[in-house]
């Protein structure tokens, strides 16, 4: 396995970071996620979010990996990435589960839809914030759960031996 090269970028120069490594040859997008920090010791001299992308050279002719780098971007609440769709157009699924997951915004995509969750979802379930009982609109009754019902949290047989 290839350990990809570290790099850190300015969240307000992510786009021309990217660009620049596609035209050095790096021409697969393989992934982007983000990192909540807000339950970080150090949380207050950190942004909340560290985006990260993944991208790599791929040989077209042989199919070998000739390299990766994974670019970080300390980011905030507030949106300030620029979106990479015109770099990598799979991008746009990326950024949207990034969206959908941890809430972090794109300066030029204001109306960006989930990807994962109903649209109806209320709050990005992977931010460190979350709170874990959290009852969803489409998701059981607003009381709790039903008391017949099983739980994922509660191992119950579901087959009576006589």
């Amino acid at each position: 396995m290839i350990t990809p090269e570290l790099r850190r970028a300015e969240a307000a120069n992510n786009f021309e970071e990217l660009k620049a490594l596609k035209e050095q040859g790096y021409n697969v997008l393989v992934d982007i996620t983000a990192v909540d920090y807000s339950a970080h010791p150090r949380s207050a001299i950190v942004q909340r979010f560290d985006v990260v992308y993944q991208v790599m050279k791929l040989d077209p002719a042989t199919g070998q990996d000739g390299g990766r780098v994974e670019v970080h971007c300390a980011v905030g609440e507030a949106p300030v990435l620029r979106s990479v769709m015109s770099v990598w157009p799979g991008a746009d699924w990326l950024e949207r589960e990034v969206w959908d997951m941890f809430g972090v915004g794109f300066v030029d995509r204001p109306t960006i839809k989930r990807l994962l969750m109903y649209e109806e979802f209320v709050g990005h379930p992977l931010r460190k914030d979350y709170p874990i009982a959290k009852r969803q609109p489409l998701i059981g009754p607003e009381s709790g759960e039903l008391a017949d019902s099983p739980s994922f949290n509660v191992v119950r047989p579901t087959i009576k031996y006589d």
